[in-house]
This record gives structure tokens, C-alpha cells and sequence, in this order.
């Protein structure tokens, strides 16, 4: 009686594999097409120091940290470098302008004796604007390093803080381009499943 319980339970957890592995790809294509219809793709300027007195390796901290932070969202198709080729024809295309308003230098060398003093500053106003021009998105955001590390996290800290503002924002949805408005179509609905 035992052998037969073990060979229903190998059947049954075949079964259940062979309908997992069956389902999984269309659900994965459904999704994928769902969510490239659906998703802005966003292009990086490089960082405009404004009326501050900022440092160029800051200014390359900060757009480094801003590329590698939005990729970890999650929230765009592609994140691309400014003047990136491939990005010139996308539909879709959000442009991230960031211009510093406030540094304030900071000293590793006091942050190490106290608590206190010492901390690296910087606030930036953002902007996410469509090709057209309109502001979709306009934050000021702030980042420091206050305690232990370089002067140079503050740019970590506040790219990683501008990311997950646009992760929390609304966006509105981007308009369909020729390929998605064919995506949506109901013929079409109906020859995906």
C-alpha cells in the first residue's frame, strides 16, 4: 500500500509542476507587455551646479549615484545617460533635470571627534519633464551624511532619497504608442490568451 501513496503523491506534484510550467510563460508575457505599455522610460541630465560653489566630483557623485538609484527602482522601462543615442527615438522618454540650491562642505575629521558637527549638506530641485517640455514631477530633495563616511555619501544619500521620491510619486501614465494601442486592442487581448 505504501508504494502506491508514494507513486499518487510523485503523479500529483508532476501534475502540479507540469501546470505551473504551462501557465508561467503566458503570465510572464502578459505582464511584460502590460508593464512596457505602461512604463516611462527616463533619460539623466548631468547635474547643474547653479549659483553653488559645488565641486565637478560631486557633480559626477551625484549623477552616478542618480543612474544607478533610479535602475534600482524599478519604476522605468530603461534609465539612460545624457545625450545616449538609443534614447532619441523612445515614445515614452521622461528627461531628469537636477540643479543644486544648497551645499554646505562638511569634515569627515569633525564628524569622527563629535556628533555634532561636521555634516555634508546638499539639496537639489528636480525635475521630470516629458519631451514636450511639461513638468510631470518638481521636488526639492536633501541629502547629507551626518555621522560616519565620506563627504562624498552625501551624494549617495540624497540619490537614493530622490529615487525613492519618484518612486512614491504619481506619474501619470504615458500615452500609448502605435505598438501598445495594438497591445490593448481586444483581438489582440484575445490572441495573447
Amino acid at each position: 500500500m505504501k508504494p502506491t501513496k508514494k507513486a499518487a503523491r510523485c503523479v500529483l506534484v508532476v501534475v502540479i509542476l507540469t501546470i505551473l510550467a504551462a501557465s508561467h510563460p503566458r503570465l510572464l508575457a502578459d505582464a511584460a507587455l502590460k508593464s512596457s505599455a505602461e512604463q516611462w522610460s527616463v533619460q539623466v541630465d548631468m547635474v547643474n551646479a547653479g549659483d553653488v560653489n559645488l565641486d565637478s566630483t560631486f557633480r559626477i557623485a551625484i549623477y552616478e549615484n542618480l543612474l544607478e538609484e533610479l535602475a534600482k527602482t524599478k519604476q522605468f522601462k530603461q534609465v539612460f545617460r545624457s545625450g545616449d543615442r538609443n534614447a532619441s527615438g523612445l515614445p515614452n522618454l521622461l528627461t531628469l533635470k537636477t540643479t543644486v540650491e544648497k551645499y554646505t562642505p562638511g569634515s569627515e575629521t569633525r564628524r569622527a571627534v563629535t556628533t555634532v558637527s561636521g555634516a555634508t549638506k546638499l539639496s537639489v530641485r528636480s525635475q521630470l519633464c516629458t519631451r514636450e517640455g511639461k513638468v510631470v514631477l518638481e521636488r526639492s530633495v536633501n541629502g547629507n551624511v551626518r555621522f560616519f563616511g565620506g563627504n562624498l555619501r552625501a551624494t549617495h544619500n540624497l540619490a537614493h532619497n530622490l529615487a525613492d521620491t519618484v518612486k512614491k510619486a504619481a506619474l501619470p501614465k504615458p500615452p500609448l504608442s502605435s505598438v501598445s494601442q495594438f497591445q490593448q486592442t481586444p483581438l489582440a487581448t484575445a490572441y495573447r490568451r
